[in-house]
């Protein structure tokens, strides 16, 4: 292969990456290793492979998760990987504490207790879990995945626990959740409500970083925009091509709004339904009834997507579809609207629950559609991302017309704080770099 050819070739850039990032995690002196992860980038996979290495050269290993949906999901791409792998699953007391279908596997030990899972190559848990572990001899690795969605002070209660990490994260998602306000510690270097990987990027400059150049989620009609918009001084590329991923459907359009505006994201990978411009409540019934007409004749029309993954096309079911919200109230509207359309299985809900899912289309309802002003909330960056981020083939957008407006005469007037790394692109830009290209797909609808 010559050396444009490598360069062409996505999955060449991606393993030499992943080659990088092994041999600083296995054979580097550093007590850090930070990975960025566009969405859709491998990040599981790199964190399932460094986790068999170390395992695989003798070395004892935690990994952190941040939710116990992670941790089990981690847990089953490791026994599928290397089912011999004894791997141990510290849960809570709680009376459903882990996914049953863990109980299945043979060589997987789970228990509340961490003595219980001594000695075993990898033991795996969430943050809040192993901040009430206390060990004599720490772990000589762990692995902490999501760590952009770890707050400094999660870190700091679980750092005794080993000698080196390796740390995978996503800094376009949302930022760590926090229920108190933090602007007390704004600036300050051992911000509590910081990230886990910014506090520790701040106290340790030298580590090594590096990122996943290649976005495997993404089609080649969504990589290069949110590359663009989201991630400017970190792009990453789509490992397909255009054409290399169809949308079709069986049924032909009625000529409505809905069907329209399907045709279109089938096409170019995205679509605008845009309503009239009006100022509304926040579970527009206008706006949810266009999201659940929309979700619904996506399975009317029979759509099959044809990808990478199969010569065959696959239908387009309702597990395949997603709606996404800004709000609980809204993604509670519109189940209620899709279940009166006798719709269900189709995945319903905010943004922060759909970070790390995919989906081959998903239908978003924009968090500043129908506002009279753009609050910090509905401008924050990595709610937008994890919209525009979670679909393999196409993303619909459902919008009332003139939100370019409300963001011109709304521009960001969140206080500046000194000491503050600040997050670019800001949610202002972003927006609206995302409706500029929503621009030349948009189709005009009034219900």
């Amino acid at each position: 292969m010559t050396t444009a050819e490598a360069v062409a070739d996505p999955g060449a850039a991606a393993a030499r990456a992943t080659d990088a990032i092994l041999r600083d995690t296995l054979h580097g002196t550093e007590r850090g290793v930070v990975v960025d992860s566009p969405p859709g980038a491998g990040k599981s996979t790199l964190v399932v492979r460094a986790a068999l290495e170390l395992a695989a050269a003798g070395r004892p290993l935690m990994i952190v998760a941040q939710t116990n949906a992670q941790v089990d999901d981690l847990v089953l791409r490791l026994a599928e990987k290397d089912p011999e792998l004894p791997v141990g699953r510290l849960h809570s007391s709680d009376s459903d504490p882990y996914d049953k279908a863990l109980d299945d596997l043979p060589n997987v030990r789970t228990s509340a207790k961490a003595g219980d899972l001594a000695g075993l190559p990898v033991v795996l848990s969430t943050a809040a879990k192993w901040a009430h572990v206390k060990v004599d001899e720490p772990w000589r690795h762990a692995i902490v995945d999501e760590a952009y969605q770890m707050r400094s002070d999660a870190l700091l209660a679980v750092a005794g626990l080993f000698e080196r990490a390796l740390f995978v994260g996503d800094p376009g998602q949302l930022d760590p959740f926090a229920i108190v306000g933090s602007e007390q510690w704004a600036g300050l270097s051992y911000d509590p409500s910081a990230s886990a990987v910014t506090t520790l990027l701040a106290h340790n400059p030298g580590l090594p970083q590096h990122r996943l150049p290649v976005s495997w989620r993404l089609p080649a009609s969504a990589a290069p925009l949110v590359s663009a918009a989201f991630y400017p001084y970190t792009p990453f590329r789509s490992g397909t091509g255009e054409g290399d991923r169809r949308l079709a459907f069986a049924v032909p359009s009625d000529g409505s709004g809905p069907d329209r505006v399907i045709d279109e994201a089938a096409a170019c990978g995205w679509g605008l339904l845009e309503l009239p411009a009006r100022h509304t409540p926040r579970t527009d019934p206008e706006a949810v009834h266009a999201v659940a007409a929309v979700v619904r004749r996506l399975l009317e029309r029979g759509g099959a997507a044809v990808s990478e993954r199969s010569p065959e096309p696959a239908p387009l079911t309702a597990d395949r579809i997603a709606v996404g919200t800004a709000h609980r109230d809204q993604a509670a509207a519109i189940r209620a609207a899709l279940a009166g359309l006798g719709v269900t299985d189709v995945t319903v809900d905010t943004a922060n629950r759909l970070q790390g899912r995919e989906y081959d289309v998903t239908v978003v309802l924009h968090p500043l559609s129908g506002r009279p002003d753009a609050t910090a909330f509905h401008l924050e960056t990595g709610r937008l991302c994890v919209l525009a981020s979670r679909h393999r083939h196409a993303c619909i957008v459902v919008c009332r017309a003139g939100v370019t407006e409300l963001l011109d005469d709304h521009p960001s007037t969140e206080p500046v704080q000194l000491g503050v790394t600040v997050k670019f692109p800001d949610g202002w830009e972003a927006n609206h770099a995302v409706l500029a290209h929503l621009a030349k797909h948009r189709v005009a609808w009034r219900p």
